[in-house]
């Protein structure tokens, strides 16, 4: 391992760590003990992204109006972003 990949892996390691400690507000050294649990779980989470957007591009380039399908698509995730920012709230049994 060069060691331009071997900084580059810390580093990011590192940032793994700080937004977990941020983003659960847990103490730096349970993060720490955990460093090799978050990365696994990111890497894991990258891949599957990785694969349902590969899945996504695919189906999306044998349909006939791909641009029509992307744009649907694109406003129904607009639409439900911008009524959760409105806190709209679905009725509950």
């Amino acid at each position: 391992m060069s060691t331009k990949a071997a900084c580059a892996s810390g580093l990011v390691t590192v940032a793994l760590v700080l937004l977990v400690m941020w983003a659960f507000e847990v103490s730096l050294e349970r993060a720490a003990l955990l460093a090799p649990v978050i990365v696994v779980a990111f890497g894991a989470a990258a891949a599957v992204l990785v694969l349902w957007a590969k899945v996504g591009w695919e189906s999306l380039r044998r349909r006939r109006r791909p641009w029509l399908v992307a744009g649907i698509a694109a406003s129904v995730i607009g639409l439900i972003a911008v009524l959760s920012l409105l806190g709209l709230n679905l009725p509950r049994e």
